[in-house]
Formats: structure tokens, sequence, C-alpha cells
């Protein structure tokens, strides 16, 4: 199988897959768009993309592109443990505090606010498109004053001196991540509990249509492990909401909740049903 992954090599998606998918061919591609369009025209037999973080919630590229772009459906989670670390090229390892730039995905810079504002404050931000290609560019440019954020694998991978471990602002970090997949993979991981992701447009005009909506779970006793919305991208004002549920044993009260729902003029999208696998390691975005 060929798995398609937000690279290069080393990034904490890669780590997921190395551990969701140990015996086949990973296959890194720049961006998250990329992975995830790359299953959509089925050049590869699944991708893994970053999906929502401990410290700075869901990865909005990943969401939009579930929403707007992509109709693969989710088949597992993978919740990694994450550590991001400060790293430098050998040669500045001794003037590290007085780099002038700090390379990382969004999500890594974010993770690790408190960290730059106490220890590297007024420092250029420059957001990569992923923890590991920061790495492999101040490994290739040692002439740049330059830190990049990143997992202990890239300091390794790139041959990068760490000079801060866990600089992430709490340390019970995690990022959950989206296997997707027009087939439900075998993963070499145990299986936990079953959740169903869903997308809900709201029914136009009716008042307390949100209560509504979640009333539709509530009452069948359905649980929810998390809500947020995000803009449609049609005018200002307009959302769609993104619902995860926890969906072992409720087949058919989740389809009669999502019946009722459109009964009362909403949309809704079944981005997928699958199980959790979890990480247990510490290894140490997107």
């Amino acid at each position: 199988m060929d798995i398609a992954y937000l690279g290069p090599v080393a990034s904490f998606t890669h780590s997921a897959a190395q551990y969701a998918f140990p015996d086949e061919n990973l296959v890194p591609l720049g961006t998250i768009p990329d992975a995830i369009m790359a299953i959509q025209r089925g050049e590869v037999d699944a991708a893994v993309v970053p999906i929502e973080n401990t410290i700075e919630g869901g990865v909005n590229t990943t969401l939009d592109y579930l929403f707007h772009f992509a109709d693969v459906p989710i088949q597992a989670e993978i919740v990694l443990p994450i550590a991001q670390h400060v790293m430098v090229h050998p040669q500045n390892e001794a003037v590290w505090k007085s780099v002038q730039k700090v390379l990382s995905h969004p999500q890594g810079l974010a993770q690790c606010a408190k960290f730059l504002h106490e220890h590297l404050y007024g420092v250029e931000q420059i957001a990569t498109p992923s923890t590991a290609y920061a790495a492999k560019w101040v490994k290739e440019h040692p002439d740049e004053l330059a830190a990049a954020i990143a997992p202990d694998l890239a300091a390794a991978q790139y041959g990068l001196k760490t000079v801060q471990a866990n600089a992430q602002d709490i340390e019970l970090n995690q990022t959950r991540f989206a296997v997707l997949s027009r087939k439900k993979p075998k993963l070499a991981l145990p299986a936990e509990e079953e959740k169903t992701s869903i997308s809900v447009i709201l029914p136009n005009n009716l008042p307390g249509a949100l209560h509504k909506v979640l009333s539709a779970f509530a009452w069948r006793n359905i649980d929810l492990s998390k809500i947020e919305s995000r803009p449609l991208k049609t005018s200002l004002g307009e959302y769609f909401f993104l619902i995860d549920l926890y969906s072992s044993e409720k087949t058919e009260l989740v389809k009669n909740a999502l019946s009722e729902i459109n009964l009362l003029g909403g949309e809704t999208k079944v981005l997928g049903t699958y199980h959790v696998f979890r990480i247990l390691k510490n290894t140490g975005e997107g």
C-alpha cells in the first residue's frame, strides 16, 4: 500500500504513519492539501493528516479540505504524544539565543508561544508546511542564524543540535491524525473507542437552530466529544459545524438523529465512522 503523509521525512505525521503502517510504502508530500488530494484522486491507498492538537485545536486546512474538496472517509484516528524541540545547525549551537528567525509549522509555533515569548522575544517567526520542513531548511542553510521547532526525530534525521527540549506550552500535548481511505485499512495498533465525525449546516431562519440540532443527539443519549465551527466561505457570518460523536453500538440512533436534522432543514455529511488508535510512547503539528 502507498500511504501519503505530510512530509518531509521526520515530521510528526511521518511518525504517526510509521506507527500505523510500519510495513507499507510511505509517501511524503509537501502540504496537507497535497496529501488529501492524492487520496482523493486515487494516487495513493490512504493518507495521514493532522486534524487537531491539544493546545491549538483544529487544524483548519484539514477540516476545510475534508468539508469542501474531499469525499474520502476518515477510516481511523491516530493519537500521538507531541514534544516540540528547539534545534539549530551544529555550528550555531553556542549562539542559539541570538537566532534571527524561528521556523516551524504554524501549529508548532503556536504550541511553543510561551517559550518563544520568554526566550526568543521579537525573533521573526516563519511558518513552514511542516515541522520537518523547518528542520530540513535549517540544515541546508548553516550560514543563517535560524532555529527550527520540530520533533527529536527531525534533529536526528537532519543532523541538528537540540538546544531546548519540550518547549511546548503544556506537557500533555497530543495531536489527532485522520487516516483517509476508501477502504478500511488494517493498522498495527490496538483499536479503542468508535467515533463518527459529521458536518452540519444549520437550517436557515430557524430560531434556536443549533439547540435543536444538538437536541437530536442529546435525547438519544449520543455523547459528543467535539463541536466546532468553520466559515462556509460563502458570505460573512455563514458557518458549518464539525461534530464528533461516540457512536459505538449506536449506528441506528446516529442515523435517526441525522434524519431528524435533515427534516428540520439542516444539511449533514458523514465524514467517517472509525476507531481511535492511541500511541502511548512519547515521541518527541503537523
